[in-house]
């Protein structure tokens, strides 16, 4: 059954304002309303390849959650929630549908960002965490509909950290990077010539650079995926333990979508098509590399690509956008050597004999990894794009390729 309410009588004085607020609406008194831009959501427009240093970078993310740490360039899409405070007296919650079967101590970490693991680890062991009013252990797993009573709670005091000069160095390196971060999540755009990870005789990787990363509660960033030493663009890095589990299962779920660009030799026939071959890696005494397999043959892995030509130049070379389906090891550069058609640049896969490179062309790898998609693992999506890196900026402005062309790969299937 539905009520009606009557609106309380406004006092004398406020309706002659309303009064005057109306005749000075009809005389034309200028209004306050927000004007159209002309575009979708009034956003402005991107700008070229060569202009910025960050690339676009949109995060949606629902009202609860965490503040990006950066302001975002103006050609951002940033959504961000605010930050959950921290209860100051006891309180007791319900376990919801997408927190059943999280542990107890990557539940509190989903809830209360910025907690300290060894904050969690004290109130556990006193018995002042419980579940459905026993005792939990920070390893216990949550049901939905469980009531959980937690403790006041506090962040621990930051630790003054002092950098060696060297340290200093790193950090701001890796600070000119980032192309998005919030509390969980940062997107590096990797140069190409840095690797990722170390190996014999890498003195300088990224896993390494991270160390000078290390907060307050000693958590260092953590890798979440790999990108080939030689390959520029977009690479995932979780800052929390909660983040690095979310991310991990994103990406062996297949939830992730990622979109490589590369510069080719010769046009791809169909100019869309999928690639599915299986993979194995064949070791040699100076290298390894990985070869097309047949199905059955030891350590062979299925691998599935998707590609798309973007641009062509003079029928000689071809700008392709690419969509991993699996992620095996150098997946798109076997895969385009595969089908003859081998990506500029690649010293292990480049098998075209008497090609030339074009003059002015740098010979390195033309590979980029353009753009990622990804659950927040806070819920909204991280979508994140990197510019063409230098070398291959200058391929697509001496082959007059235009890099702001509609991405056909987009419509590619996810399987």
């Amino acid at each position: 059954m539905s009520r009606r309410f009557r609106k309380p009588l406004e006092k004398k004085g406020v309706r002659e304002a309303r009064k005057d607020d109306k005749r000075a609406a009809k005389r034309g008194k200028p209004s306050f309303a927000k004007k159209d831009t002309g575009k979708p959501g009034g956003r402005p427009e991107a700008r070229g390849e060569g202009a910025p240093r960050r690339a676009a970078a949109k995060v949606t993310k629902p009202s609860a959650g965490v503040r990006p740490q950066r302001s975002p360039a103006p050609h951002d899409e940033v959504v961000a929630p605010k930050a959950v405070p921290l209860p100051t007296k006891v309180q007791t919650v319900i376990v919801t549908a997408d927190e059943n079967n999280m542990r107890v101590d990557r539940f509190l970490e989903h809830r209360f960002p910025g907690l300290s693991f060894s904050h969690i680890q004290r109130i556990v062991r006193k018995g002042e965490l419980r579940i459905n009013g026993k005792r939990a252990d920070s390893k216990d797993r949550l049901e939905e509909g469980q009531s959980v009573r937690i403790p006041p709670l506090k962040l621990d005091a930051p630790k003054a950290a002092e950098r060696s000069e060297a340290a200093e160095k790193t950090f701001a390196e890796l600070r000119k990077m980032i192309l998005f971060e919030d509390n969980d999540v940062m997107v590096l755009n990797k140069p190409a010539g840095l690797a990722v990870q170390g190996g014999s005789g890498m003195t300088k990787h990224v896993d390494l650079m991270l160390e000078v990363m290390r907060d307050a509660k000693g958590q260092k960033p953590r890798l979440v995926h790999r990108l080939d030493r030689e390959t520029s663009g977009c690479l995932l890095i979780a800052k929390t333990r909660f983040a690095a589990s979310a991310l991990t299962a994103s990406f062996r779920h297949r939830s992730a979508r990622k979109i490589y660009w590369a510069l080719v030799a010769g046009v791809p026939k169909p100019k869309q098509g999928r690639i599915s071959t299986y993979l194995a890696k064949e070791e040699n005494e100076e290298d390894s590399i990985m070869r097309v397999a047949s199905h059955g043959d030891e350590g062979a892995s299925h691998a599935v690509t998707y590609y798309a030509v973007v641009e062509t130049s003079a029928q000689k070379l071809a700008w392709v956008s690419l969509k991993p389906v699996t992620g095996r090891t150098h997946q798109l550069r076997a895969h385009m050597a595969h089908i003859d058609h081998p990506i500029v640049g690649d010293p292990k896969y480049f098998n075209k004999e008497n090609w030339q490179l074009p003059g002015g062309l740098q010979n390195r790898l033309h590979l980029l990894a353009r753009r990622i998609v990804i659950p927040h693992p806070r819920g909204g999506v991280i979508d994140v794009t990197a510019p063409l890196p230098p070398h291959m900026l200058q391929s697509w402005n001496l082959l007059g390729l235009e890099g702001d062309r509609f991405d056909p790969i987009e419509h590619a299937p996810e399987e």
